[in-house]
C-alpha cells in the first residue's frame, strides 16, 4: 500500500511539473513572439499640436461666474509607418492652472499611417461658478500684459492596429500647456499668442 501511494505521488508531482513547464513554455513563447512584433512594427504614440485657441463673449465677474465661448483647432499626428490608429471619442477641457472652466467632446476617429488629422473642439460656458483665486489670477495676468495662461487636457482610448496584430484599447493622455491667450482687460475676445504649440503625450 505505502508503495502504491508513494507512486501515485510521484506521478501527480510529475504531471504538475509538466504542466507547470508548458504553462511556462508558452508565456515564454507568446512573450518572444510579442517581442518580435513590437520590434518590427515599433508602435510610436501619435503627436498632438495646438494650431489655433480663440475665445470669444468672454466675461468674468466679481461674483466668480465665467462665460466664454472657445475654439481650439488641433492636428493629431500618426508617426507609425506601419501601424494604423483607431480612437475612442476625446474627452477635453479647458483648465486655469489646475481648475477646470468648461469641457466638451471629440467624436471617435481613426488614423492611417503617417497621417495628419485635423480636429476642432468647441467650448463653451454660461455663468459658471469658479473659485476667487481663478477670478484674482485671470484678472491679474490680464492686466499685467492681457495674456491668460491656459491648460487643455485631452483624454482618449486609442488602439494601435496592422494587418496582423492589434493592442488592446489603452489611455491616452494629451497635455497642452502654456497656451497664452491674449485677452486685454478691457477686451471680450483674444487669440492664442506665439503660434502653434506642441502637446506632450502619454499612455
Amino acid at each position: 500500500m505505502g508503495y502504491q501511494y508513494d507512486a501515485d505521488s510521484v506521478r501527480r508531482a510529475t504531471c504538475l511539473r509538466r504542466i507547470f513547464a508548458f504553462v511556462i513554455g508558452l508565456v515564454v513563447i507568446f512573450g518572444t513572439i510579442t517581442f518580435i512584433v513590437w520590434l518590427v512594427l515599433r508602435p510610436q504614440l501619435p503627436e498632438f499640436r495646438v494650431d489655433s485657441f480663440s475665445m470669444s463673449n468672454f466675461s468674468l465677474g466679481s461674483n466668480s461666474l465665467v462665460s466664454f465661448t472657445s475654439e481650439v483647432r488641433l492636428t493629431a499626428r500618426n508617426p507609425n509607418k506601419k501601424m494604423t490608429l483607431a480612437y475612442d471619442h476625446i474627452d477635453a477641457v479647458i483648465f486655469y492652472k489646475s481648475d477646470s472652466l468648461s469641457q466638451t467632446t471629440m467624436p471617435p476617429f481613426s488614423q492611417d499611417t503617417k497621417n495628419e488629422t485635423s480636429l476642432t473642439a468647441n467650448f463653451a460656458a454660461a455663468g459658471s461658478f469658479v473659485d476667487k483665486s481663478v477670478v484674482d489670477g485671470i484678472n491679474g495676468e490680464r492686466g499685467k500684459n492681457g495674456n491668460v495662461n491656459f491648460n487643455l487636457r485631452m483624454l482618449s482610448r486609442v488602439r494601435f492596429e496592422s494587418k496582423a496584430w492589434r493592442t488592446r484599447r489603452r489611455f491616452l493622455k494629451v497635455f497642452c500647456g502654456d497656451l497664452f491667450v491674449g485677452i486685454p482687460a478691457n477686451g471680450r475676445s483674444g487669440a492664442l499668442t506665439g503660434g502653434p504649440k506642441q502637446c506632450r503625450v502619454g499612455i
